[in-house]
């Protein structure tokens, strides 16, 4: 089985935090669905992957900003050069001020079965300096609109460690959550990237800075509280209701193999890596000379070891000796075990039956060990 991604470059605001790939500026939303189209009739042609798809996942920049004949022409092309299951996971990433019962219904109609609700706080003072586009009232009232839908698989995304938020700040969040009775939350800390709005406002002093402390802690207490009420915690950043855990992502993380349409999408097939050009005009132009603009590389052995070592160490399963033995040889768990001591002398990391895993406080360190890791 395999997956489609879709990026949309396009939001209505510039989010102070982000730095992903979009344009806020919508004049070429109208040529940019139908290159995205003529994509995916190209990457057919070039059979990138030859497996079912069993999920789809609409990301972006905000896709839900997108009309409901735009979705239909997608998912028209898709099921025009893909086979897709009968139960696909198929995934809109949508923000609360575009949740409305018309959209709901148009993209119910397309096939849209999952949401992933970009809320980030249910603060208007955090949504005010974050620069959303929706309010506190419409991050709580989107996610009843959409179950009374019928949409009832509905993640939502929370941040934490926010410039000068407390911990009780935090607590109510979660506990806000918890009230919408949503079967899955991912949860991110605040990271500060260079050349973003948040960057310059903290230079300038403007907000006050965001320290690694501040974050574990409000780290810690989110998994405490989703772990003792009955939630599975799968990924550093998700956790879930048991048996709703995000199929697209986890498959991310299993080295599924998957194929990314639009502009900055990636693609893999489990021996090779791409990625379309991230450039919204020249992604088109490209496109309209029936070109794909993506750069390609090939992964060696190694990279691909490296890639599994970073991918499940993120998970609850963590590393599995048995894993590596078959696919890359016995030798790399001894280079492994001798590389992973120290962490788990100073009880970052814990033993398996098959493997190794992160334990609680080393899933705040999870790209260091890593990249320590790597062979």
């Amino acid at each position: 089985m395999a997956g489609i991604y879709v990026h949309i470059p396009f939001c209505k605001k510039a989010c102070h935090y982000c730095n992903f790939h979009f344009s806020t500026t919508h004049s070429l939303l109208p040529q940019m669905v139908q290159a995205i189209a003529q994509e995916m009739e190209l990457q057919a042609r070039l059979a990138y992957i030859h497996e079912p798809i069993e999920t789809i996942y609409l990301g972006g920049g905000t896709p839900s900003l997108l009309n409901h004949e735009q979705l239909q022409l997608l998912f028209t092309q898709i099921h025009r050069y893909f086979t897709v299951t009968p139960h696909a996971e198929i995934t809109l990433e949508a923000n609360p001020d575009d949740i409305n019962h018309l959209q709901l219904q148009h993209w119910k109609a397309v096939g849209i079965n999952r949401l992933s609700i970009g809320i980030q706080s249910f603060q208007e003072a955090d949504l005010r300096w974050m620069n959303r586009a929706h309010t506190a009232t419409q991050a709580v009232h989107c996610v009843t609109l959409a179950q009374q839908a019928g949409i009832t698989n509905i993640s939502i995304d929370l941040m934490y460690g926010l410039p000068g938020a407390s911990n009780q700040h935090w607590l109510q969040n979660i506990e806000q959550a918890l009230a919408l009775q949503v079967p899955h939350i991912s949860a991110y800390a605040l990271t500060v990237e260079e050349k973003t709005a948040l960057h310059k406002m903290i230079e300038k002093g403007k907000i006050s800075p965001v320290y690694d402390e501040h974050q574990a802690e409000q780290f810690h207490l989110l998994v405490h509280i989703l772990e003792s009420n009955g939630w599975y915690h799968y990924e550093i950043s998700n956790f879930c209701k048991p048996g709703r855990h995000s199929q697209h992502n986890s498959n991310y993380w299993k080295g599924v193999h998957y194929v990314g349409f639009g502009p900055s999408a990636h693609s893999f097939n489990g021996v090779s890596r791409q990625w379309n050009i991230a450039n919204n005009a020249l992604y088109i132009t490209a496109i309209d000379n029936n070109q794909l603009p993506y750069e390609i590389e090939i992964l060696t052995p190694l990279q691909q070891l490296n890639e599994y070592i970073m991918t499940s160490l993120r998970t609850r399963q963590g590393i599995q000796f048995s894993h590596i033995s078959t696919n890359f040889g016995q030798p790399f768990n001894e280079k492994l075990l001798h590389a992973v001591a120290p962490f788990i002398q100073q009880g970052l990391v814990q033993s398996t039956n098959d493997g190794i895993q992160l334990t609680q406080r080393g899933k705040f360190f999870a790209d260091g060990i890593a990249a320590a890791l790597f062979q």
